[in-house]
């Protein structure tokens, strides 16, 4: 699933080519958002902000529209020059907006919709998110009293994936922000300090951020993915299993995660 560094690493790059611009076409493929009239509603209309909240995306049109784009497991947004070859089967596009000699394109898109700005600000999708940990700023106030609301038996390696306690943090950087830190994501967060919780969101908000920078080959895998593989700190078997009632599949280091 594309965790909030793909979607600031996608607003980064779209930003530069629409903000300020007026799309010189708008096409809706896809059989389910052909029918929606974007075209006809955003004729004419420049982009003001190409935002990311965690692994939400939202471009602002004047007029108060704003596309609403979540990912999920599925989907990608990516930039290319006119008549490039795209990285995805045209069939696959939901969306492209191009402007001057790029094409900006939404593929496999499960969340994609146009909204009043009105009705963005009162989305209970976007409002119960909880800080972005890429934001400028992290509130980590914020982050500690929203997990200390929530269950305390909950496993911190599940309580991470919660986006209404921190915004962006997916599987794998749940994994690799607690190897980072030391800490198992087994241990409940409720018997966890402020300092162990913080120095987690610390952990992934610098990786990721790292990784926003770099592209995808700046993602670490230290333990994701390495199942049976040794531990890069102490060397021994990394462990993998489902967690919680997800059942998604945490990976960690049973000798050097406490």
């Amino acid at each position: 699933m594309p965790e909030g560094d793909t979607i600031h690493r996608a607003a980064n790059r779209i930003a530069p080519v629409l903000v300020g611009a007026v799309p010189d076409e708008i096409l809706t493929p896809h059989p389910r958002a052909a029918g929606q009239r974007w075209r006809q509603r955003l004729d004419g209309r420049a982009v003001s902000a190409v935002q990311a909240r965690g692994k939400h995306l939202l471009m602002h049109f004047e007029g108060g529209f704003v596309l609403h784009s979540h990912l999920r497991m599925t989907g990608a947004w990516a930039v290319h020059r006119r008549g490039e070859r795209w990285r995805r089967s045209p069939r696959r596009a939901w969306l492209v907006l191009r402007a001057g000699e790029a094409e900006v394109v939404q593929f496999d898109g499960p969340v994609l919709e146009l909204m009043t700005a009105l009705r963005a600000r009162g989305d209970q999708r976007l409002v119960g998110l909880g800080p972005d940990v890429l934001g400028e700023s992290l509130d980590e106030q914020g982050v500690l009293r929203r997990l200390r609301e929530d269950a305390p038996t909950r496993p911190i390696g599940d309580a991470l994936l919660d986006q209404r306690t921190v915004a962006g943090i997916g599987n794998i950087w749940r994994a690799e922000s607690c190897f980072g830190a030391g800490i198992d994501p087994w241990r409940p967060a409720g018997e966890l300090s402020d300092a162990e919780v913080l120095a987690i969101v610390r952990c992934a908000r610098e990786r990721m951020r790292d990784a926003v920078a770099e592209g995808p080959p700046g993602r670490p895998r230290a333990v994701y993915g390495r199942a049976g593989l040794p531990c890069p700190r102490c060397g021994a078997a990394i462990r993998a299993r489902g967690q919680w009632e997800d059942n998604r599949t945490v990976y960690w280091c049973p000798a050097c995660q406490r």
